[in-house]
C-alpha cells in the first residue's frame, strides 16, 4: 500500500478500515437502525454544503444583485416634459394667455451608457469568481472537519481495543491475585489504567461529536438530523488523483483555477472600466428639447372699437449643453486611476499567497506520506506485537503488569501519533485541494 493510498486508513489492532461520516435522521435520541443510516463520502457531503448552506445561498443572491445592476446600466435616461400656462387673469389682463409644452431628452456623450455596461459585467464577473472562491473555502471548512472527525473516530477505536483487553487482562490478574499468585498492587495498577482509558474515551467521543456538529452546521443539516460516523471497508475519505506530482504542476494549475486570483483580475479590469467610465462622465451635460407655445394676446384699440384678439402658434428647438469650467470629474478619474495601481498590487499579491499556499500544502503532503510510510513499514506492527508477547508473558508470570503498561502506553502513543500522520496527510491533500483552487463535489 502506497502512503498515498493509505492517507486516513484507520488500522486498530483488530481490522483495517476506513471511517465515513453517516446520516441519521430523527432526534438524537432516536436508536440507530439500519435502515435510517445512509454512509455519504466527503465529496457527498461537500456537495451537499454547496446546496444547503445558508451563508452561501446568501452569498449567491449577489449574482441576482449583480444582473440587476448589469440591466440598470443599460437603460437610457428618460425624457421629460415641461408644461407651462401663462395666464393674465390675476393681473388685469383677462384675454391673454400662453400655454407651452416640451420635450426634453438628456444625450449620453462620450459613451457615457457602455461604460456604464463594461463596469456593470465586470462587476458580475467579479461577484461570480467571489461566490466560486466562496464555495472553494467552504468545501475546505467541510473536510476540515471531517477530518477532525474521523482523527476522532480513530482514537476512539483503539482506545476500545486497549480498554477491552485490559478489562480482559483484569479477570486474569484478579484471579491471580485471589491464588496469592500477584500481589493486590498488580490488579490496582490495572484498574486505574482503565480508568484511565475510560476518561480518555470521554474526551475523544466530545471532540468527534463537537466535529460532527461544527460538520452538520456546514452542510445545511436541519436540528432533526444528526451526523455519525461508521467505519466500512474499502472506502476512501477524498481521492487524492487530482494532486499532481510536481509541485511546478501544482502551482501552474493554482494560477489558472484559483477563484480568488481570478477575482484579482476581474477587479483589476473593473477599475480599468470604472476609469473609462470616469473619463466618460467627464463629457458636458447635453440635452436637446422642442417646445410648443400657443399665445393669445389682445391689440389695445381707441375707446369704442372691439378689441381684436390674436392667436399665435410656436414651435421651438434648443439645447442645453453643460460647460466644464470647474468640475471635470477630476476627483473621479485620480480615484479610479489609484484604485487601478491598488488592485494591480493586490493581484500581485494575491499570487504570491497562492503560491505559497501551495507550496506549503504540496511539502506537507510530501513530509505526511513520509511519516505514515515509517509508522506502517515497523512501529505499529512492532508495538502491536510488543504487547501481545508481553501480555502473554505476564499471564506465564514472567513480567510484571507495570511492564505490561508502559508497553501499552507505548502502543497507544504510537497509535496517536500514526493517526495525526494520517491527520495530516488528509488535511495536506484538503489544504492543496483548496490551494490549488479544486473545489470537490461542485458541478464542472
Amino acid at each position: 500500500m502506497t502512503a498515498c493510498a493509505a492517507i486516513f486508513a484507520a488500522r486498530p489492532a483488530t481490522a483495517q478500515v476506513s471511517p465515513v461520516v453517516s446520516v441519521v435522521s430523527g432526534s438524537s435520541e432516536a436508536p440507530q437502525t439500519t435502515g435510517s443510516i445512509s454512509s455519504p463520502t466527503a465529496v457527498d457531503l461537500v456537495r451537499r454544503a454547496l446546496q444547503a448552506n445558508g451563508e452561501l445561498t446568501a452569498a449567491r443572491l449577489d449574482l441576482e444583485r449583480g444582473r440587476a445592476r448589469l440591466r440598470q446600466a443599460g437603460l437610457r435616461p428618460n425624457p421629460t416634459i415641461d408644461l407651462e400656462h401663462t395666464t393674465g387673469r390675476l393681473t388685469g389682463s383677462p384675454d391673454e394667455r400662453d400655454l407651452s409644452v416640451g420635450v426634453a431628452l438628456p444625450l449620453e456623450l462620450g459613451g457615457r451608457r457602455q461604460r456604464r455596461l463594461d463596469v456593470a459585467e465586470a462587476e458580475l464577473a467579479a461577484t461570480e469568481a467571489e461566490v466560486a472562491d466562496r464555495e472553494r473555502r467552504l468545501a475546505h471548512e467541510v473536510l476540515g472537519a471531517y477530518a477532525d472527525a474521523l482523527a476522532a473516530l480513530r482514537e476512539l477505536q483503539i482506545t476500545n481495543d486497549l480498554q477491552d483487553l485490559d478489562v480482559q487482562t483484569t479477570r486474569v490478574v484478579r484471579t491471580r491475585v485471589e491464588k496469592g499468585d500477584a500481589p493486590n498492587l498488580e490488579l490496582n495498577l490495572l484498574l486505574v489504567e482503565v480508568d484511565r482509558l475510560r476518561s480518555r474515551r470521554a474526551l475523544v467521543e466530545g471532540r468527534m461529536n463537537a466535529a460532527l456538529v461544527t460538520l452538520g452546521n456546514l452542510i445545511g443539516a436541519p436540528p432533526t438530523e444528526r451526523l455519525a460516523v461508521s467505519t466500512p471497508t474499502g472506502t476512501q475519505p477524498i481521492d487524492p488523483s487530482q494532486v499532481p506530482s510536481t509541485l511546478d504542476a501544482a502551482i501552474d494549475a493554482a494560477l489558472r483555477q484559483r477563484p480568488d486570483l481570478r477575482l484579482a483580475r476581474l477587479n483589476e479590469l473593473t477599475t480599468q472600466a470604472g476609469l473609462r467610465l470616469a473619463r466618460a462622465q467627464a463629457f458636458p451635460e447635453v440635452t436637446v428639447s422642442g417646445k410648443f407655445i400657443a399665445n393669445r394676446t389682445t391689440n389695445n384699440l381707441p375707446t369704442g372699437l372691439v378689441p381684436v384678439p390674436t392667436d399665435d402658434r410656436l414651435l421651438a428647438f434648443g439645447v442645453s449643453i453643460g460647460l466644464p469650467m470647474f468640475n471635470t470629474n477630476q476627483g473621479a478619474k485620480a480615484e479610479a486611476a489609484v484604485a487601478i495601481r491598488q488592485a494591480q498590487v493586490r493581484r500581485a499579491f494575491t499570487e504570491q499567497v497562492v503560491r505559497a499556499e501551495v507550496t506549503g500544502a504540496f511539502r506537507r503532503l510530501e513530509a505526511a506520506r513520509a511519516a505514515v510510510t515509517v509508522f506502517e513499514q515497523g512501529v505499529i506492527n512492532r508495538s502491536t506485537d510488543n504487547v501481545r508477547v508481553i501480555r502473554a508473558a505476564y499471564e506465564l508470570g514472567e513480567f510484571r503488569v507495570t511492564d505490561l503498561i508502559t508497553e501499552q502506553r507505548r502502543l497507544l502513543d504510537s497509535q496517536r501519533e500514526y493517526t495525526d500522520a494520517l491527520v495530516e496527510g488528509y488535511r495536506a491533500i484538503a489544504d492543496l485541494y483548496a490551494a490549488m483552487g479544486i473545489t470537490l463535489g461542485s458541478q464542472p
